[in-house]
């Protein structure tokens, strides 16, 4: 199972970045490229989308650019995930692309890492947004995140990163039954029950920062509905 992006940019240095970056992904695969909107939707309209990577300024399209495009696009797909790439800082705006509902917003100075665990948080139904754009506050999370044993911290790290208990087993060089334990002890902590959740408070709380998931690994997570 692959996570099927499109990558919209106006950009054609930007795009054959993203393109490389993330070809050496295996549970990824580019669906697509478009250079702005009219070509976003029309390509949205063709292939089955899990995750959109787009640029916030792209003019030119039929469907405008920044907030008008991203709301038409959320209107026409409601269950598509969104990643923003922008230059942009200003959090009034990147508070106002939360509330429409795009999943991950990182700024284009961040670490290539970001995007790749970007993608995989919002397919997961988490949210993820750069370093330089959160706030902050939040750290009831980051308390409960130093709860945890640096065993088990590393076991969600990797899980979260996309890695199966097998994985993690053979990595750390420990039993399944001890990396499942482990991994059961952290979510209680938390007072976390369900995976996905799980994914949602390690992106969110930066628990999982610029990692790249573990080579042909995909996570047990829930896969959303295809859009039509």
């Amino acid at each position: 199972m692959k996570i099927n992006f499109i990558i919209a940019d106006d950009h054609p240095m930007v795009v054959v970045g993203i393109k490389h970056e993330l070809s050496s992904i295996h549970t990824l695969r580019n669906a697509g490229v478009a250079r702005n909107s009219t070509e976003v939707l029309d390509l949205l309209a063709r292939c089955h989308c899990d995750v959109l990577i787009t640029d916030y300024v792209m003019p030119g399209g039929e469907f405008g650019d920044g907030m008008a495009m991203l709301s038409f696009i959320r209107r026409r797909y409601p269950e598509l995930k969104i990643v923003v790439l922008t230059a942009i800082e200003n959090l009034a705006v990147v508070a106002e692309m939360r509330k429409i509902g795009v999943h991950s917003v990182l700024n284009k100075a961040d670490e290539v890492g970001h995007l790749v665990s970007a993608v995989h948080a919002v397919y997961a139904g988490a949210s993820y947004f750069s370093p330089r754009l959160r706030g902050e506050g939040g750290g009831g999370g980051d308390g409960q995140a130093r709860a945890l044993s640096p065993r088990e911290a590393e076991v969600v790290r990797l899980y979260v990163s996309g890695a199966s208990i097998s994985e993690i087993a053979r990595q750390l060089n420990r039993t399944k039954q001890t990396v499942s334990s482990q991994k059961s002890s952290a979510m209680r902590k938390l007072g976390i029950e369900r995976d996905v959740d799980l994914f949602c408070f390690a992106y969110e709380t930066g628990l999982v920062i610029a990692r790249q998931p573990i080579e042909g690994a995909v996570p047990a997570f829930p896969r959303p509905p295809a859009a039509r």
